[in-house]
């Protein structure tokens, strides 16, 4: 009975524990779910979710560039393009190897995906070639199940409808480099994106790149949308309006490229809008956003005429007579002559032991001012410059824009050399000599100058004295970029219209020497100034021997300039051109500022205002207004009297398609971005 007793109190022990444990095991077990469920819910959800839910980034659509009529001079266009995701395949190189196998793809492609893929989250597209043709695409999405880790996406890309006609001003766009990808901007790795690296692209980079989208689109097992769960669409970056005339722009480009090497600016007299700024040779942009072989890259990079440098602002040059007008403005505001000053011209200018050569050897005889400029007769200023003294001839240029930069928003702008006394102290330690007086006054020795500069010269030359600095962007979206009032030139008004006189005959009279090049359209006409600049000394040897110019190799030849305005009752355009080695001022480059100056009246971009970017409120899309042109800017223009010679052969880039495929799903990093994208 004892026994029974014991064995049924051991029982109910054992049974009390063990209940007691499996309860404890109960409690916890509630425990852990609710902790799970409740507290952790939320984390799991979303470790679920991203096992079904991918999150891609939509790229903006980037602003457009167009002139001042509203015509696109950077615009979007979309293409087909192949990429590939390094986590989806085993073997990045095999997966590449075997799509050479379906489409041409070159060895420097394969050798740059495989760097990037070292460098960059396993996770993040790399692209590997874009500009597919539909011949392309479908070859590779036939082959998709042997080529693991690639697929076929849309993509825009930019693209410049007036190649290299506007490369210097409008840049061009490029994939973010390493230094571009610190910001830690996700939108900066999505395959295909660009940002701007050169010009305008560069400048207004930020506002034109728009802000992202998002989407949160369901996958399956294989990771193929199954459809779109959530979507924030992106916004459209600002659209950028230049000052420039993208026809004139054109013309401006075509003329220079008969020559080797040249530069011109277009601008306006009075509100310092530049209408037309080339440099040629130039670059297609285009090659540059698909990126260029080494082979382009080698023809760009060494080209001894530096396509890539925009010589309109970083040329330097010596302004030769063009800068008799400085010298002369001088002279006057001194009080060293004035109109009825004569000075005797032999053909040469004696001081102490030293003789100073006039271009024309037999002289001009007895010259005025308007006179001197109008046959630039360089005695004149040889002499007058003496009595001058290079200080006051250096603060009439510096009161003109000359010596230094004028701040225009394309940056790459140099600022050119004025020297005076304290210049020369101050560089070589030694004191200055009347001699480079001599020379300086004719913009010869150590005087340099851009052709910016020059054309903003000419502006304040004839606009009567008003301090104009010159300019390209007129609106940022609907933003117009106010330039304020320009002070007032401490010059007299009557000596700029004495030297516009001269100006005058220059290109109208019988024996200026740009006779040849003037504008016989009534109303039409211009008024400028030639020169030529010499880049190296010319020999007693030479001059005895009676060597020309153009018998001299072409980089020691002269340059050719000319400023020039019109028209000449009203001045409202003016424009410079300088052309590398060119020889002669009035045979190189006046006939090209005639062309110039021809189109732009009449054209006559100063009647039409520019036209803001308008924004539909509620879309967020962005829409151009055109006002309805009238007149010569509606009529059929007439084509420019001059021989363009055959283009060159040009860069190209292949065929723009369409397409869509999946992103890969981003990282926890990325996704607090995005929430912040749905969030703002």
């Amino acid at each position: 009975m004892y026994h029974d007793d014991y064995s049924e109190k051991l029982f109910s022990r054992r049974a009390f524990v063990i209940g007691g444990l499996q309860l404890c095991g109960l409690v916890i077990l509630g425990v852990r779910l609710a902790w799970l469920q409740i507290a952790q819910g939320k984390r799991y959800k979303m470790l679920s979710d991203k096992n079904r839910i991918n999150i891609k980034i939509l790229p903006p659509p980037r602003g457009e560039i167009v002139d001042r009529f509203g015509v696109p001079l950077a615009v979007n266009n979309q293409t087909y393009r192949v990429l590939i995701i390094p986590e989806q395949t085993d073997n990045i190189e095999k997966s590449l190897r075997a799509l050479q196998s379906v489409i041409y793809v070159e060895e420097e492609h394969i050798d740059r995906i495989l760097k990037e893929a070292s460098k960059t989250a396993k996770f993040i597209p790399l692209r590997i070639k874009e500009g597919l043709s539909w011949g392309d695409v479908a070859r590779v999405e036939v082959r998709l199940p042997d080529l693991p880790g690639i697929f076929i996406d849309v993509g825009d890309i930019r693209s410049y409808p007036y190649r290299d006609a506007t490369a210097h001003i409008v840049g061009y766009v490029r994939a973010a480099s390493k230094e571009d990808l610190e910001d830690n901007d996700p939108v900066l790795r999505l395959p295909g994106f660009r940002i701007g690296k050169t010009g305008i692209e560069k400048v207004y980079d930020k506002e034109m790149r728009g802000r992202p989208g998002a989407a949160e689109v369901e996958v399956n097992v294989v990771g193929r949308e199954v459809r779109e769960l959530k979507r924030k669409d992106p916004l459209f970056g600002s659209r950028v309006t230049l000052s420039i005339d993208g026809e004139l722009q054109r013309i401006t480009q075509e003329v220079l490229s008969e020559h080797i090497s040249a530069s011109a600016v277009v601008m306006d007299a009075y509100s310092g809008a530049i209408y037309a700024m080339a440099s040629y040779p130039a670059f297609d942009p285009n090659a540059f956003v698909r990126g260029l072989t080494k082979e382009e890259w080698a023809v760009i990079s060494e080209d001894p005429t530096h396509p890539q440098t925009n010589k309109a602002v970083s040329g330097q040059y010596p302004p030769g007579s063009t800068f008799k007008m400085i010298s002369a403005l001088a002279g006057l505001e001194k009080g060293t002559i004035t109109r009825d000053t004569l000075i005797f011209c032999p053909g040469h200018y004696e001081y102490g032991k030293s003789r100073y050569h006039c271009w024309k050897r037999g002289g001009h005889g007895y010259v005025n001012l308007e006179k001197a400029l109008q046959e630039s007769c360089d005695t004149f200023f040889y002499e007058m410059a003496v009595e001058v003294g290079i200080n006051a001839i250096a603060d009439m240029a510096r009161r003109f824009g000359l010596g230094d930069t004028l701040g225009l928003e394309l940056g790459g702008e140099r600022s050119g050399l004025i020297p005076d006394e304290a210049w020369k102290k101050k560089t070589m330690g030694v004191s200055w000599y009347p001699g480079e007086t001599i020379i300086s006054s004719i913009g010869q020795g150590n005087v340099l100058t851009t052709p910016l500069q020059l054309a903003v010269m000419t502006a304040r030359m004839v606009n009567g004295g008003i301090g104009v600095k010159p300019w390209i962007t007129g609106y940022v979206g609907e933003e117009y970029l106010e330039r304020r009032d320009w002070d007032k030139i401490d010059v007299n008004p009557k000596h700029l219209a004495l030297v516009r006189s001269g100006m005058d005959r220059v290109v109208n009279n019988r024996k200026g020497t740009a006779y040849s090049s003037r504008i016989d359209i009534e109303g039409m006409e211009m008024g400028g100034k030639t020169g030529t600049s010499q880049v190296q000394r010319i020999t007693a040897e030479q001059r005895r021997l009676g060597i020309k110019n153009e018998d001299l190799p072409w980089r020691q030849r002269h340059h050719a300039l000319f400023v020039g305005y019109a028209p000449i009752s009203d001045p409202r355009y003016v424009c410079a051109v300088v052309v590398e080695h060119g020889i002669g001022g009035s045979t190189a480059a006046a006939p090209i500022a005639k062309i110039l100056l021809e189109q732009t009246q009449r054209r006559d971009p100063a009647g039409t205002q520019m036209q803001p970017e308008i924004i539909d409120k509620d879309k967020k899309e962005s829409k151009t207004r055109l006002e309805d042109f009238s007149g010569q800017n509606n009529q059929e223009l007439e084509k420019p009297s001059f021989t363009i010679p055959p283009k060159k052969p040009k860069m190209q880039g292949q065929s723009l398609m369409q397409d869509f495929a999946p992103a890969p799903a981003p990282t926890q990093k990325t996704v607090n971005k995005i929430e912040g994208i749905y969030n703002d």
